[in-house]
């Protein structure tokens, strides 16, 4: 096994970059580093987050095989406020639950129609032993 700092980046395919950076800024607060002809590289809320905005005229949106990727919530109580950033900067409401008591779920699609889940689950993670 190597080690690494874990998931780094998802690019995707979108029609206006410029777009998706402006949606992604309005919901999850990324922050612009890198921009291109043909693409827009920003920091995601994670400390080693980033997404890649890569202009493409015939293959955005879903590709066969990704279904969804997703944001943890910090704090529960902020799924409303979630939903509400997605619909007012252009993304839809695909639907919204519990996974259980007090573990709310929304899944969203943003203006290029990919899905996110945006979720909140208590910190189980933290106490996780590696390989």
């Amino acid at each position: 096994m190597i080690r690494t700092h874990g998931l780094s980046h998802v690019a995707l395919s979108v029609a206006d970059p410029q777009r998706s950076l402006e949606f992604y800024r309005a919901v999850f607060g990324v922050r612009d580093y890198f921009r291109s002809e043909s693409t827009i590289q920003v920091l995601g809320p994670g400390r080693y987050d980033v997404i890649a905005f890569e202009r493409a005229s015939a293959t955005t949106g879903p590709s066969s095989g990704v279904i969804h990727f997703g944001f943890r919530l910090v704090r529960p109580e902020d799924i409303d406020a979630a939903v509400t950033a997605v619909i007012d900067a252009g993304g839809t409401l695909k639907s919204r639950g519990e996974f259980a008591p007090g573990l709310p779920y929304a899944f969203v699609f943003d203006p290029d129609g990919y899905e996110i889940e945006i979720w909140f689950e208590h910190d189980t993670f933290d106490d996780r032993q590696g390989p």
